[in-house]
């Protein structure tokens, strides 16, 4: 069986391949680019971002932080 396309005829098989290859196409045109590398979070000694009202809150986050990822080094995800 073939289908009437713009004058032509178009066998089944050729239209079934051509739709395969342009969706692969498609795909492979879309997952392609530049992709970026993640990056590690910054330690909180190097972090200004931290804005509390008072020194002692300051200091207890940073210090509250600090053990966390103390404790978090060893471990695996």
């Amino acid at each position: 069986m073939s289908y009437t396309i713009a004058g032509k005829a178009i066998k089944n098989e050729y239209l079934a391949l051509g739709t395969i290859l342009t969706t692969i196409g498609i795909a492979v045109a879309a997952s392609g680019g530049e992709k970026k590398a993640a990056t590690a979070p910054a330690p909180i000694a190097k972090d200004t971002s931290i804005n509390t009202g008072s020194k002692e809150e300051d200091d207890f986050i940073r210090a509250f932080v600090a053990a966390a990822e103390k404790d978090d080094a060893g471990a695996k995800h």
